[in-house]
């Protein structure tokens, strides 16, 4: 039997799992423009990435969708987006002050029943 000096060990011991890669959008965004030009075969830029096509695929519909939804965008005012913890403190906020003005209706009956329905300015 002959061995060769060059051989490699096994790539990965069975039931190791590869750490998943993430790639951040302006990554994704430089490859998914590499890949719209000729100069260069996808196939060498999926290898050089360390992608697969279908992970290619999913960078172009993201950019799709990411175009479409920009550009379906109303001109004017941003909607601006609230975090969750700020949206809880302005609910609480907003129900503190609803109890607060519902208790002054009631006071404000009452007195209007004390005074028996007589006006404050006469």
């Amino acid at each position: 039997m002959k061995t060769s000096s060059n051989a490699s060990p096994d790539p990965q011991p069975v039931g190791a799992t590869k750490k998943r890669r993430h790639l951040s959008a302006e990554k994704k965004y430089q490859i998914y423009l590499e890949t719209q030009h000729p100069s260069e075969p996808v196939g060498a830029i999926l290898r050089r990435e360390g992608l697969f096509s279908t992970d290619l695929a999913r960078i172009r519909q993201q950019v799709k969708e990411g175009a479409l939804q920009r550009l379906s965008a109303k001109p004017g005012r941003q909607l601006a987006v609230v975090s969750t913890e700020a949206y809880e403190t302005l609910k609480a906020e907003l129900q503190a002050k609803e109890r607060t003005l519902a208790d002054l209706a009631v006071e404000l009956a009452i007195l209007r029943k004390k005074t028996n329905g007589v006006s404050w300015d006469r």
